[in-house]
């Protein structure tokens, strides 16, 4: 078993790609401590913005390595930003201090718990989000499961090639449109002050605690759920 740790400080940027799965989990830590059991390789290094794009460019990953997050609001606006690269080959797991920002790419599995930045990922099977703070942009190739406190943006689309299960907590306007397994269904939460599109190649489910109505032209819904601490 390998593994690296490397000093981060409280609410880092932390970019985390993986081979294969990977499990990463907020911790009361101001260290970005990786483990992986597979034998092929694993690499944790810290560089300034800058440096991160020059070396992104340099060889051609300006598609996967997009850094634009947005500054935390505990963050100062004239504090130097610094990013976490963690590379494994493998599957493997990764702590991070729980003010993380995430940006994470896996060509299978990722689960993601106890964070209060923001999270950004990309999975090439499943993708789980839980006790996530920010959600910012996700797709997965199989299954996806978002359970986050808000959301980035007031256009968005996310997509996914099994089940998509959806909740956000603080979400109370929302125009929401559904295309999953069964067909196509419309749906408005309070003041439509957002619009967001699901799409999903199965079934999913929109979790909220508030009123949803249902649309023109067919007022079709499809699967809505309650909280389960409601």
């Amino acid at each position: 078993m390998s593994q690296r740790s490397i000093l981060a400080g409280q609410h880092p940027t932390v970019v985390i790609k993986v081979g294969a799965s990977v499990t990463v989990k907020g911790v009361e830590s101001d260290r970005v401590t990786a483990t992986t059991g597979d034998r092929w390789g694993l690499k944790v290094e810290k560089y300034s913005e800058a440096e991160f794009a020059r070396a992104r460019a340099a060889v051609g990953e300006v598609v996967l390595f997009d850094l634009r997050f947005n500054r935390p609001h505990f963050q100062a606006a004239n504090a130097p930003e610094e990013v976490v690269a963690v590379q494994m080959g493998g599957s493997g797991e990764v702590l991070v201090p729980l003010g993380s920002n995430l940006k994470i790419y896996a060509g299978k599995d990722i689960d993601v718990q106890r964070i209060r930045g923001q999270v950004d990922a990309f999975s090439g099977l499943k993708l789980k989000l839980q006790e996530v703070y920010r959600l910012g942009h996700a797709s997965a190739g199989g299954s996806m499961s978002l359970d986050c406190q808000t959301m980035r943006g007031d256009q968005v689309e996310f997509t996914a090639g099994g089940d998509l299960r959806f909740h956000i907590r603080e979400l109370t306007g929302a125009r929401i449109r559904v295309k999953d397994l069964a067909g196509f269904w419309e749906a408005r939460i309070g003041d439509e002050a957002r619009s967001i599109s699901l799409r999903a190649g199965g079934d999913v489910t929109l979790v909220t605690a508030e009123k949803v109505e249902s649309l023109p032209p067919h007022f079709i819904l499809g699967t809505i759920e309650t909280p389960a601490s409601l």
